[in-house]
């Protein structure tokens, strides 16, 4: 099996580095974050691809780190209840997935401080350079440097990142400090609100230390707000201390005057129950929410997977599963191919490309529904999260 360098040690990057190692693959990890990376709990929804690792290599229950819901609830402006169903859900945040994959990866082939500045295609592999100095040859890179991935930029220079028009506001509360009637209507369910031009969803995740008893965890929002690009944008993307950012302002960054004006309009235009989550978060943070796309995610012994291909809205709940999907599916191929790469290569491509793109007009559809149109229909199947598609 081939010697497989993997750049990029987040969810993606490990779970690819930890189904490649179980082939027999020589795999080292690189990430250029000089500590373990740390998503600040933000929270995610969890589908089945996203802990497949979990289920069917490892003895780690995923009822650890997840918390479940069993019911989609919306919510009038005034608290009471829109429409609901049943349809479970499993939630968790980003650290405690990631944390949980490490465990299970080899710490010596794991390296921290090991910054890509370049690569370059051999007639046999590929040579990578650190921002160390030092290299390191393998037969396969698997390029799983996130939505602004150098591996993607040198490869495919016209695929650029395109703003959708919004932003998410995103923060967390403890469940312990919500008024007991909140956490009554908010303890078992993703609990949504659809304004104009904009929608809300509410759902617990695990707390601190991983806990996952209601009553211990916390509860995570995320806002979709509709942002023009331009100087609004600029403003709110530079924070309190004026730094041009482009993606995300971190917890505690915010700007005062930012944090006031959504807290004023949560207090105005949000079910009193989601609005006691959104002004009691002590340290909310903005993402802007992009699209990427690729014409290719192979170059010569180069593989491109999750967030450095294809950067999807959030709507579909399924980033992460992706990146996970797109790991096994590599994996599968190689293990067809015989540890042949470019065979491998050519297989893997075919379906991930076709899955890449799907989801990726899925979320923009949906985004188009409640963002732009007001076509958001509550009780609409389409809506339900899922990678391939809604509910799967």
């Amino acid at each position: 099996m081939p010697r497989v360098a993997v750049v990029g040690g987040s969810i993606g990057g490990l779970t690819a580095g930890l189904l490649l190692r179980d082939l027999g693959c020589d795999v080292q990890i690189h990430e250029r974050s000089r500590s373990e990376l740390d998503a600040r709990g933000a929270g995610i929804a969890v589908l089945d691809a996203t802990i497949r690792y979990f289920r069917e290599r490892s003895v780690v229950d995923p009822d650890t780190f997840c918390s479940r819901t069993g019911w989609i609830r919306y919510l009038w402006p005034d608290g009471s209840r829109r429409y609901q169903a049943e349809h479970p859900y499993r939630f968790s945040s980003w650290n405690a997935i990631y944390r949980e994959l490490l465990r299970l990866f080899d710490p010596e082939r794991y390296h921290l401080a090991r910054e890509m500045t370049s690569f370059r295609q051999l007639a046999e592999g590929v040579e990578i350079t650190f921002a160390d100095g030092s290299h390191d040859r393998c037969d396969l890179l698997v390029a799983a440097d996130g939505i602004n991935s150098l591996t993607r930029e040198t490869l495919f220079p016209a695929a650029r990142s395109h703003y959708s028009g919004y932003v998410a506001y995103r923060g967390t509360v403890p469940e312990g400090d919500l008024r007991s009637e909140t956490f009554d209507e908010l303890r078992d369910a993703i609990t949504y609100q659809v304004i104009r031009d904009s929608h809300i969803l509410v759902y617990p995740i695990p707390g601190p230390g991983g806990t996952v008893q209601p009553g211990t965890r916390l509860s995570n929002y995320v806002w979709y707000r509709n942002v023009d690009a331009g100087e609004a944008f600029d403003r709110l993307l530079a924070g309190r201390d004026g730094q041009p950012r482009k993606v995300s302002v971190p917890p505690g960054s915010l700007a005062d005057d930012a944090i006031e004006e959504f807290r004023a309009t949560a207090t105005r235009e949000l079910a009193p129950a989601i609005a006691e989550v959104v002004t009691g978060a002590r340290e909310p943070f903005v993402q802007a929410v992009y699209d990427i796309d690729v014409p290719a995610m192979t170059a010569g012994q180069v593989a491109i997977l999750g967030d450095a291909a294809f950067a999807v809205r959030p709507h579909a709940a399924a980033g992460t599963a992706k990146a996970a999907a797109d790991a096994w599916a590599l994996a599968d191929a190689l293990d067809d191919a015989g540890g042949d790469v470019p065979a491998a290569l050519k297989t893997w491509e075919t379906t991930q490309l076709d899955l890449g793109r799907r989801l990726l007009e899925r979320c923009r559809e949906i985004g188009r529904r409640s963002q732009v149109d007001n076509r958001w229909d509550p009780s609409d199947p389409y809506l339900i999260f899922g990678l391939h598609e809604p509910g799967r």
